[in-house]
Formats: C-alpha cells, sequence, structure tokens
C-alpha cells in the first residue's frame, strides 16, 4: 500500500502545539486538512498562530508568500466530529488519557467510513489498549511525532497487537512523502524514542534533587559536554511539565515500578504549581520578558591534563579513552579495578 494521495483529507482532533503542528504538517504537504478541537475558538486559534509562524518565515526569507496562502487555505477549523467523515486519515492529538482517547475513537468508528484509517499520536500509551473497544481495532496505529512537529523530522509509526501492517505501510510511506523521517515500532512503554530518553531527563533530575549541582549547570554539562543541543531542564521546559511527566509515569507504571522510570518529586511540584514551562511563563526556568536567564557554576581555568591512569576496565565509560587519546592525552593502562585517574 502506498503513501495517502493528496487529495485525501486528512483530520486532526486537537489543536495544542502538537496537534496543529501536524495540521501544517499535512496542510504543507498538499492535503486538505480539518482541524477540531473541544474547545470553542481553538482549532481557529490554532491557525491564526501558524499563520503568525509562518508570516515570521516569510519575512526572514525562508518561505516563499506563495507557499504560506496555499498553506493557510488548506487549513480548516471544524466543530463537530461529523465534519471528519470524509477524511481519508484521522490523526488524534488530545491530551495523555486512555479512556478519553478510547471514547473517541469509538465515536470516529460511527462517524468515519471504514476505508479511514486512525492514528493516535500517544506519546507512551499502549496503541493496543487504546484500539481494545473499537469493532475494527486493526485500522488504528500509532502516529508519534515530537515537538515541534513541523521541524523535528522523526516520527514513529506504532503497531499494535491487531495493528494491519498494509496500513503501518501506508502511514510510514505518507509521512515520508511529508518530508519526515518515520521509523517502524511496536507498541511497547514509551515506543523507542520515549523509554530511550527517560534517562535523560532521570539522572538530572536525581543529581537536581540530591544537590549535585542547579539547573544551568547540569544544562551546561550535556550541552558542552555531552554534546546535546539542550539539557534535559532546558528541553523539558520546552516539551512542557504536564507532557513530560505523564510520560514518565505512563512508562513507569507500564514497566511494572521499575525504579529506573521513577518520575521525579522535583518534577511533579512544578506540575502541581502550575509551572509547565514555556507556555505558562516558568518552569524550572522563568520565560518573562525581564528574565535573566542565570549561568551555569563553572570551575577556575586550569591546565589541561596530559596524562591518565586506566586501571582495569572502565566498562560503559571505555570509549571514552580513544576521545581522550584523539585530544593529545597520553593514557596509560594498568591492572585494576575499573577506575580512571587523572
Amino acid at each position: 500500500m502506498s503513501a495517502l494521495n493528496l487529495t485525501a483529507r486528512i483530520g486532526v482532533i486537537g489543536a495544542g502545539a502538537m496537534g496543529a503542528g501536524i495540521a501544517q504538517v499535512a496542510a504543507q504537504a498538499g492535503h486538505q486538512v480539518l482541524l477540531l478541537d473541544n474547545r470553542a475558538g481553538a482549532a481557529a486559534q490554532a491557525i491564526d498562530n501558524i499563520d503568525r509562524q509562518l508570516g515570521k518565515r516569510v519575512e526572514n526569507g525562508k518561505l516563499a508568500a506563495e507557499v504560506r496562502d496555499a498553506t493557510l487555505a488548506r487549513l480548516h477549523p471544524v466543530e463537530s466530529a461529523q465534519a471528519l467523515a470524509d477524511c481519508a486519515l484521522v490523526i488524534e492529538a488530545i491530551a495523555e488519557n486512555l479512556e478519553a482517547k478510547r471514547a473517541l475513537f469509538v465515536q470516529l468508528e460511527s462517524v468515519c467510513s471504514a476505508q479511514c484509517v486512525f492514528a493516535s499520536n500517544t506519546s507512551s500509551l499502549s496503541i493496543t489498549a487504546i484500539a481494545a473497544p473499537l469493532k475494527h481495532p486493526q485500522r488504528l496505529l500509532g502516529l508519534h511525532f515530537f515537538n515541534p512537529a513541523p521541524v523535528m523530522p522523526l516520527v514513529e509509526v506504532v503497531c499494535g497487537v491487531a495493528s494491519d501492517p498494509a496500513l503501518a505501510d501506508c502511514l510510514y510511506d505518507t509521512v515520508k512523502a511529508w518530508g519526515k523521517k518515520p521509523v517502524h515500532t511496536r507498541s511497547t512503554p514509551g515506543f523507542i524514542v520515549n523509554r530511550v530518553a527517560r534517562p535523560f531527563y532521570a539522572e538530572s533530575l536525581r543529581l537536581l534533587q540530591e544537590g549535585a549541582a542547579d539547573c544551568p549547570t547540569l544544562d551546561a554539562l550535556l550541552r558542552e559536554a555531552g554534546g546535546f543541543a539542550m539539557g534535559a531542564f532546558e528541553l523539558t521546559d520546552l516539551i512542557g511539565h504536564d507532557v513530560n511527566y505523564a510520560v514518565t509515569c505512563s512508562v513507569f507504571d507500564a514497566y511494572y515500578c521499575d525504579p529506573r522510570f521513577q518520575p521525579s518529586l522535583a518534577q511533579k511540584a512544578l506540575v502541581d504549581a502550575g509551572r509547565l514551562g514555556r507556555k505558562s511563563g516558568q518552569g524550572f526556568y522563568c520565560y518573562s520578558e525581564q528574565a535573566k536567564r542565570p549561568g551555569p557554576s563553572t570551575l577556575p581555568d586550569a591546565p589541561a591534563a596530559q596524562t591518565c591512569v586506566v586501571e582495569g576496565d572502565l566498562g560503559a565509560a571505555q570509549p571514552l579513552l580513544s576521545r581522550l587519546q584523539g585530544n593529545g592525552v597520553k593514557v596509560i593502562s594498568r591492572d585494576g579495578g575499573g577506575l580512571l585517574r587523572v
């Protein structure tokens, strides 16, 4: 099965940051897109926001005005699920709540044609569980975009137990035609990225709770020593702590409370306080116009090490040795219990 034709209408439910971003991606690819949200006026407001964002790109010379105008002309706010009856694909991007997603897809099954493909943008909930109440669960798959959807290339195409592999191939080809980089995965806790990413957040959060260092310093370590574009606190502020914390809780529960995935009390406090990150103006950092970002704590400059002594096998840290040698550090190896002495 090949990619959906550009004449196929795409429905997107949920006009938050993810839903609006997905709608923009599909519209820019050439599809007519119907955007639905249960909040009055939210879909129209989301399209207005897309207009402003694309307008900035036009002003900066990064996008042709004709492309902006054509994209906006393909975006249509709608007020009920019945308006999605003729869609070939409906993508759900509502809150991470299993029962809410199930109820929505049961409703869609009574509205849309039998040929319509259903996709959930869930970041961690089981596709198998979401599809279970449907009469035809094989038509539901996961289509997990990353924030911001118009910028991030990766999309996880997720199959549950009942998902039709042919439809997975269709969605794979479709999002590839939209300019994305899709990957197939199974419906396991966190799929690929959110499973792998949990330790990235968790280790920084644990160090913060233990008082090892502050947020700017830990973020700087990940950027400057780890090569990441953003540190854990910068990234969770961008994602939104309500979303990130919910995903962590979902993965933690799905792995039967494995302590490696334990949610952070520090992050829960932010959620409880409504400090959700950039979208609320306050998270680990403050985003008001007057706010000044604190800098990391740094040690005084010192001469670079010329030699180091490695005693035994360093295990997971062993690949660091080649990097040290590549930067001119002489590595002396000895027997021992796995220590690095500088």
